[in-house]
């Protein structure tokens, strides 16, 4: 047994099922009972009018140490998922039990959308997780039609979460006999815990197991070595032709989990895995509007004097409509992509690319702006090296060979982060001539002035390099020439003008709408590379919110395009990047009052039904119509 007290033979989740009075539960909670804190995730309403089934939940709650932190995911399917989803990767979890969940799904007819999506939480939950559940053979089942429904419903959970789990244990007369997993290879002592080793790939106190159906690609991600906080860890990928595996500072150590493609919707399975071809007019995921409303709502609710968050309400509502949540969470593990693409010609021009390498380099050392404030931030921070590009005056950008795989290295990027447990990605870049190439592809996009983008270029000792400023006008100029009378699709685009970074920057944010996961902008590789993505995927820029502009011309107008308002002005010059990691803390700080504060009651324009008054019946001496037609009969 671990330190914690987690047997480390059973894997990352385990699945407790048993008849009724079977002692499940009392099993399930003692596989816990050498952890310092476990959240006890409570599926059914404890106060529902039963006073036998109150009695039981208050005898749970008795023998439960009173460190255990008690989450009520009660009547919306999805709180439970979210729950699962939102653990960080030392939290250690129960789950009790799952029939109560199942109920809240009979009058549904999206039950077995809402059982899958569970299944997918469960493989990708990077907590430690024991969830209990009703064999529902050996259990009272009324015979009636609901009660068949329950039945059905109920072992297509238990199946499908079964299949989620490392290990599955049926408990009877509080005797657990393990179905796999644990000692179901192997002989087991008397409290049922195996005693010797077993094949089930074990899991570290710090991540998860395995899941069941994972690529071989995956494997090796999660058997990558960790690291102490700060300290840079190489991240294996798949190979994809001459893009370098980037590197991962990591503020606090997590090897990353494998994909939950098995279990979840088409558009949201790792390109990898579908072998989808990207192109116009895919089929994207949008946020949740019916959570955006809600979250509205409440936010006119809470206690604040005065005009409430002001413009940071925009971020609660961006973050209800992704996390589909009236009351939205702050993100617990964001991550910046740091792209580093260097552009040839003078697209460059007062840059060099050692001074680029050498951004690259301070931020895989936690040093420089966006180095030091994503250690600050506790962001995990991920070097992105893709090939440079051509000089775009004279040739095409990159080899159009190559664009769909640039898209899907992309996309495999923004997957594996929302496998490792990601929950918010923000886009940066540090490329030599980058800031240009972006220029490049909203002037084609929007037919705006090329002068009119570029923002002037100051040297390292403060002074104004015109020349500099002019011979990257000349470049884009040339570049818009050499294309001049065509209408460049997405993939032409990136071909003729964006290069390797910009196509790598428009697949993480395909590949994070794919996976409902927000992007931070905040400068114009970023937001250049969000109109790419709109033009394969319109949803995508849904998901996109911007940081900050730095009042740089090109991200302005881009943005407009986008339709995404500056969430701060704080008119940094950085580099791209670090604005959203400046204003990372105000948006979490936004969204902890939001999801803290309390709420007033709402107010009624008139009192309930119930308690209105009934209306009268006309009175004949009092009623004006009567009245009028009784005179009028006397004056005949």
């Amino acid at each position: 047994m671990s330190h914690d007290g987690w047997p480390p033979h059973f894997g990352a989740r385990v699945l407790v099922l048993g008849g009724i009075r079977s002692g499940k539960s009392e099993y399930a909670e003692s596989l816990l009972s050498g952890a310092r804190s476990v959240r006890y995730l409570a599926t059914a309403l404890a106060d529902g009018g039963d006073p036998a089934f109150a009695d039981r939940v208050a005898a749970h709650r008795e023998r439960r140490p009173q460190s255990w932190i008690t989450v009520e995911t009660y009547g919306e399917p999805e709180d439970l998922v979210t729950a699962l989803g939102q653990a960080a990767a030392d939290d250690m979890l129960i789950v009790d039990d799952l029939g109560g969940w199942v109920v809240n799904l009979l009058d549904r007819e999206d039950a077995n959308v809402h059982v899958t999506r569970l299944a997918a939480a469960v493989a990708g939950c990077v907590a430690r997780v024991v969830l209990v559940s009703p064999e529902v053979g050996l259990s009272v089942v009324p015979p009636s039609e609901l009660g068949v429904r329950f039945a059905d419903l109920m072992g297509l959970t238990n199946q499908a979460v079964a299949a989620a789990c490392d290990s599955v244990a049926l408990v009877v007369a509080g005797q657990p006999l393990w179905l796999r997993g644990a000692d179901a290879a192997d002989g087991a002592d008397a409290t049922g815990l195996a005693t010797t080793a077993v094949t089930a790939a074990p899991v570290s106190p710090a991540a998860g197991a395995p899941a069941a159906g994972a690529t071989a690609a995956g494997a090796a991600v999660a058997a990558g070595p960790t690291a102490a906080a700060g300290s840079p860890v190489t991240v294996p990928l798949p190979a994809t032709p001459a893009i370098p595996s980037p590197e991962v500072l990591t503020p606090a150590a997590a090897a990353p989990k494998l994909s939950t493609a098995l279990t979840e919707s088409t558009q949201a399975l790792p390109i990898v895995a579908t072998g989808l071809v990207i192109g116009p007019n895919m089929d994207l995921p949008i946020p949740d509007s019916d959570a955006r409303d809600a979250a509205r709502d409440h936010l006119h609710l809470l206690d604040i004097p005065g005009s409430g968050l002001g413009r940071l309400a925009e971020i609660v509502l961006f973050a209800a409509g992704a996390q589909g949540r009236a009351v939205p969470l702050p993100w617990q593990q964001p991550r910046m992509l740091l792209l580093h693409g260097d552009h040839e010609g003078d697209l460059a021009a007062g840059q060099t690319t050692h001074g680029a390498a050498l951004i690259a380099a301070q931020a895989r050392r936690g040093e420089g702006p966006i180095g030091l404030l994503a250690a600050e931030n506790g962001v995990s921070l991920q070097i992105v090296d893709t090939a440079a590009a051509e000089a775009v005056e004279h040739t095409q950008a990159t080899d159009p060979n190559t664009v769909e795989g640039l898209l899907r290295y992309g996309w495999q990027l923004a997957d594996e982060a929302v496998d490792s447990g990601v929950d918010l990605l923000l886009l940066g870049s540090c490329g030599a001539g980058a800031e240009a190439a972006a220029a490049a592809v909203v002037s084609a996009v929007t037919g705006a002035e090329v002068p009119g983008l570029l923002s002037r270029i100051v040297s390292a000792d403060g002074t104004v390099d015109d020349a500099a400023w002019m011979r990257r006008c000349a470049a884009v100029r040339d570049a818009l020439h050499r294309v001049r009378g065509r209408v460049l699709p997405a993939k032409e685009l990136l071909t003729e003008l964006g290069g390797p970074d910009l196509a790598v920057a428009a697949g993480v944010i395909l590949g994070a709408t794919a996976r409902r996961t927000p992007v931070l902008l905040d400068g114009p590789v970023g937001v250049a590379a969000g109109l790419v993505a709109r033009d394969l995927g319109s949803q995508s820029r849904l998901w996109c919110a911007l940081a900050d502009n730095g009042r740089h011309p090109t991200t302005v107008l881009a943005a407009d395009v986008l339709g995404l308002t500056a969430l701060t002005d704080l008119n940094t010059g950085l580099g791209e990047g670090a604005g959203a990691l400046l204003a990372l803390p105000l948006l979490r700080s936004a969204l902890t009052l939001a999801s803290s504060l309390p709420a007033l009651p709402p107010l009624l324009d008139e009192p309930p039904a119930h308690l209105q008054e009934p209306e009268d019946e006309p009175d004949d001496a009092t009623d004006p119509a009567v009245s009028r037609a009784d005179d009028t009969s006397v004056v005949e």
